[in-house]
């Protein structure tokens, strides 16, 4: 029986042992630790003793734990195991989940997985992968057990009870016609209960589903939203092709949310724990997002050169610069983070593209007007009353510009079926030092007379 375990503990204890020889040891101090917990662990060691261990672990644990692991973790550690081991672990997996490492594979593996799949096997793994990337036909599981309206709840427990070992669930089974449309759902509880000649189509539910072909986050966030068990995928014509159990639901939620919180902070996501990242994949993770905010930040060193006149007649305008441009890019990021979440959320739509901008724009001037306020009185009494006035109306400014411009970018993003996250603060920031700069040396142009 699996108990808590202190994961950073047996870790440290293990890496010695794995590097000595000394398996029996590592054996059993795994021994104790879940799955879950297995898992855990083998991420977090050196990509060079990952497939040692493994190969420790019992054949059905292993399966267990290799389904936990990301598909880019699944990939790493399959590339280090033996042919044989590398088959048998592939044929194991779900239609769904082998479609997943596929894609992380190199092509002349892939290839010889396949080939090496029965030709029921390889039928469903193909016919995933015959959708768009992205989509959640390429998420669901074909193996799903139906019924028919017209059947008895009786019918259905038999047809149930046959599937048991195939099925992704049995606890929300899609209700379909003669043409394998979906026209209801009904769960295993509403089946268990109603009595054993009840008919499907009078105690059955509607049914909410999604089209092969959607976005697999969309998808997943209608599963997560209504509460569902499982949300059957169907075809353009409503036919049913698989369903989407809440636990996947789940795990696409989060790494959906990780490559959003990722790109939101200028980086790709790593997909696999920081500690088990090699360095170079750090490096190149976050090399080209720095390049593309470096050239983006000449256009403040730009702004300067342009105004360098001003600045030498009234140095003390230099002192404020960091401050300006940090409260707007603070504003910008702030909104564009409220709307990036929002729009995950389904909370906002392209639609709603001017709504957005009105209220960031009504937002960003009450904090404007509250931040310019204390600015003004702060730095008038210091440097004076214009310089004060020039600072105040310059935040008033900057803020409404900034949460405005924080506030669309994700929507246009959106609009344009780009991640609204790739439009998010990294870009924000560059775009707001140039123009608040700009506001910032026209308005003091104006209340100084210079």
């Amino acid at each position: 029986m699996s108990q808590i375990v202190d994961v950073t503990t047996i870790i440290e204890a293990i890496q010695p042992e794995l590097s000595g020889g000394k398996f029996a040891s590592v054996v059993d101090r795994i021994n104790p630790a879940s799955p879950a917990q297995t898992a855990d662990i083998l991420e977090r060691l050196p990509a060079a003793q990952q497939p040692v261990l493994f190969r420790l672990l019992p054949k059905d644990r292993a399966s267990a734990v290799f389904d936990i692991l990301s598909p880019k973790q699944q990939s790493g550690l399959i590339q280090g195991l033996r042919n044989r081991e590398v088959s048998e672990i592939f044929a194991g997996l779900d239609p769904d989940d082998r479609a997943l490492l596929l894609d992380e594979l190199p092509a002349s593996l892939a290839t010889r997985l396949l080939t090496g799949l029965t030709g029921a096997q390889r039928r469903l793994t193909t016919d995933l992968l015959g959708y768009p990337k992205g989509s959640i036909g390429r998420r669901m599981s074909p193996q799903v057990v139906s019924t028919r309206a017209t059947y008895t709840a009786a019918d259905t427990l038999s047809r149930i009870q046959k599937r048991l070992g195939d099925a992704e669930t049995i606890y929300t089974i899609p209700v379909v016609d003669n043409a394998r449309r979906v026209v209801g759902i009904i769960s295993l509880r509403q089946l268990l209960a109603a009595d054993s000649h009840a008919v499907i189509a009078d105690i059955m539910s509607k049914a909410e589903v999604a089209s092969a072909y959607d976005s697999a986050e969309d998808a997943a966030r209608i599963c997560i939203e209504l509460r569902l068990l499982a949300l059957p995928i169907v075809d353009r014509e409503c036919r049913l092709l698989g369903i989407l159990t809440v636990d996947d639901a789940g795990r696409i939620i989060e790494h959906e949310d990780s490559v959003d919180s990722a790109r939101q902070g200028g980086m790709e996501p790593l997909g696999r724990p920081y500690l088990s990242t090699p360095v170079l994949q750090l490096v190149r993770s976050r090399i080209v997002w720095l390049l593309v905010l470096a050239v983006g930040a000449t256009l403040t060193v730009q702004v300067l050169s342009v105004f360098e006149a001003t600045l030498e007649q009234v140095t003390v305008l230099a002192l404020f610069v960091p401050l300006l441009i940090g409260t707007g890019g603070n504003t910008g990021n702030q909104a564009a983070t409220t709307v990036t979440r929002a729009i995950a959320l389904g909370d906002v739509h392209t639609s709603d593209l001017l709504r957005v901008l009105l209220r960031e724009c009504a937002a960003g001037f009450t904090l404007g007007t509250l931040l310019g306020l204390i600015g003004a009185l702060m730095t008038g009494a210091i440097f004076g009353a214009p310089i004060g006035l020039t600072i105040g109306l310059t935040l008033l400014a900057v803020c409404t510009v900034a949460a405005s411009i924080g506030g669309i970018m994700p929507l246009i993003a959106k609009r344009l079926n780009v991640d609204p996250a790739v439009f998010s603060n990294p870009f924000i920031t560059t775009f707001v030092d140039a123009t608040g700069l700009i506001v910032y040396f026209l308005i003091a142009k104006a209340v100084l007379g210079i």
